[in-house]
């Protein structure tokens, strides 16, 4: 691969596909070895996941405007970026997300319906991360991109004397997910000056969707956020995000650098948010429909079925059933969700510390007592 100046001014001028819009394969010498070993079950498996995690962000959607969820934060474009870095992986791999990576959650065996807990008010996280190495959902923006850079840092103390060798096959590394708008935060940047001075086995994965919020790109930042890696001294790459195959490439690639002691990498990936950032906002106020529609070709769901069909990967029997599985798993997660218990407020108090605080016991009792005082009205009484 090359070095990190080579890699930025490449980073401005190629973008690392192999896998086009047109559903057609690709050459690229620098990235086919890490996608040898795909084959047409693998491919269909990627197919299924992103399809899996389209029609979950379409029941969440659902569920939010029939007023389920307080809030939803849709990923629909992002399939791409998500399912083949997530699949890129190894457990023990541990993976910082922001609050829309619902397709790597999927890579990671979270069930989708836990995922609604948080948006549906009942939980402040959802799974124990410690079952999946996948992190809860940080809503403070770029707040894990620290989180992630002290891990891995940990993860050198935790490995130090052991050599490359030993850290490829063995070692573990980070991976941590933000978006464009993520990257303007000054997080980005301290966790970036620390990660690149010691070393740290973490790739910086930035889903470029072009818009934060209601900023486009191009305002956030005059050059490809890749070419910002040279800054730092590390690798960084910019790739296809709607390109599945060079999503899961690339990320095999950082993470195997990373891995081995040779240093960080930033992987940018150019995707689009085909959906509004949040069920709180409406794209329509800031960006054209124009818009919308010059991307539509390049949807990754698109593009793949379109190349498994055309090479005899896959049929309309494999794709009718992808469809039937999906719904019947939307199905299943919009009753699960309405099975979840309401929250205790008790519970608010006793997470705060991990030991009994005589100020938040005496805040706790407080509560207690006032919501007693409201016992009258529950049954009907006057007070």
């Amino acid at each position: 691969m090359a070095t990190s100046a080579e890699a930025a001014v490449a980073g401005e001028e190629q973008l690392l596909q192999l896998l086009d819009e047109n559903g057609q394969r690709t050459e690229h010498a620098r990235l086919a070895a890490y996608v040898e070993d795909v084959d047409a079950e693998a491919l269909r498996g990627m197919y299924r996941d992103m399809a899996l995690t389209r029609r979950f962000d379409v029941e969440a959607t659902a569920l939010q405007r029939q007023g389920q969820l307080a809030l939803w934060v849709p990923c629909r474009g992002q399939e791409a970026a998500q399912i083949g870095s997530g699949l890129a992986t190894r457990a023990g791999d541990y993976i910082f997300p922001t609050y829309r990576e619902h397709g790597v959650a999927w890579t990671r065996q979270v069930d989708f319906a836990e995922m609604l807990r948080i948006f549906r008010g009942v939980s402040n996280g959802g799974w124990d991360p410690r079952e999946n190495n996948f992190h809860m959902y940080t809503m403070v923006l770029a707040a894990q991109t620290l989180h992630a850079t002290g891990y891995a840092m940990g993860i050198n103390q935790d490995q130090r004397g052991w050599d490359a060798e030993r850290r490829a096959a063995d070692g573990d590394a980070v991976v941590a997910y933000f978006g464009d708008g993520a990257s303007s935060e000054g997080d980005v940047h301290e966790s970036m000056v620390f990660a690149a001075s010691f070393d740290a086995p973490i790739v910086f994965f930035c889903q470029n969707n072009q818009w934060a919020i209601s900023v486009p790109f191009e305002v956030q930042s005059k050059v490809p956020l890749a070419s910002r890696a040279a800054g730092y001294g590390f690798e960084g790459l910019r790739v296809d995000g709607n390109d599945v195959l060079a999503c899961l490439a690339a990320t095999r690639y950082a993470l195997d650098k990373a891995r081995s002691g040779r240093g960080p990498v930033l992987i940018e990936a150019v995707t689009y948010r085909m959906s509004a950032h949040t069920t709180a906002d409406d794209p329509t106020k800031y960006r054209l429909s124009t818009e919308e529609e010059s991307w539509a070709p390049k949807d990754p769901l698109t593009r793949l079925e379109t190349y498994l069909r055309q090479s005899g990967q896959a049929d309309d029997a494999f794709f009718e059933q992808v469809a039937a599985d999906a719904d019947e798993m939307a199905a299943g997660v919009r009753a699960k969700a309405f099975t979840f218990p309401d929250p205790v407020l008790a519970d608010s108090f006793n997470n705060v510390y991990a030991e009994a605080h005589p100020l938040i016991r005496e805040e706790s009792e407080w509560f207690r007592q006032y919501e007693a005082g409201f016992a009258d009205n529950q049954t009907g009484g006057a007070r």
